[in-house]
Formats: C-alpha cells, structure tokens, sequence
C-alpha cells in the first residue's frame, strides 16, 4: 500500500495538484524522503520547493 500511496503523491505532484509538503503527508513520507524519491522517478522538484543554500555572499567576511 506504501507503493501505491508514493506513486500516487508522485502523479500528484507531477501534475502540479499537490506541493511538496502535501505530497509528502500523502505518500507517508517526510519531504526529504520524497525529494530522493522524486529524483529516482526522474521528477524534477520545482522551484518554489527546492532546499534553499547558503551561498557565501551571505556571509560577509571581513577582512582587517
């Protein structure tokens, strides 16, 4: 029945009916968990739903 609910959440999210996080609670999965599920089905996370990095302009050093 996991099987079945990820795969559904999956569509789901493919589709753009569901986010993310909606997707998740769905499939039974933590967000994370989906995130490696999706890029094993070869479904790309959008944007909006993408981990956020640090980059280093945001931490500004200084340099005296």
């Amino acid at each position: 029945m996991h099987s079945t609910a990820l795969a559904t959440a999956i569509t789901l999210y493919r589709s753009g009916t569901l986010t993310l996080s909606q997707a998740a609670t769905r499939s039974g999965y933590s967000a994370d968990e989906l995130v490696v599920a999706l890029h094993r089905h070869g479904v790309p996370v959008r944007e909006e739903d993408a981990p956020t990095a640090v980059t280093s302009a945001d931490h500004s050093a200084s340099a005296d």
